[in-house]
């Protein structure tokens, strides 16, 4: 199973990604091992997510929603597929 995630980071900036591991990916993103973005703004949340089978449909949805605009990315937090607890 891979996961899409979407990070609030410290600068109020968000923050998009895949993992089969987000607690683990989480970890790395915080301790700045997470990627060369989240090191120098350290995520403090995670505000939503979805479930994927395969890898490559992650990828697909993770390059469509890097390609939003940050007002559509703020509504995925409140659509149906969210298992995070948005917090923005």
């Amino acid at each position: 199973m891979w996961v899409l995630y979407i990070l609030k980071c410290e600068n109020g900036s968000l923050y998009t990604g895949i993992t089969n591991n987000l607690e683990r990916r989480f970890k790395e993103h915080q301790i700045g091992k997470g990627g060369h973005y989240t090191s120098a703004n350290r995520p403090i949340e995670i505000v939503y997510t979805e479930k994927h089978k395969t890898k490559s449909k992650a990828l697909k949805r993770e390059v469509e929603i890097k390609k939003w605009k940050r007002d559509k990315k703020l509504t995925l937090p409140y659509s149906k597929k969210s298992e995070a607890k948005p917090q923005i």
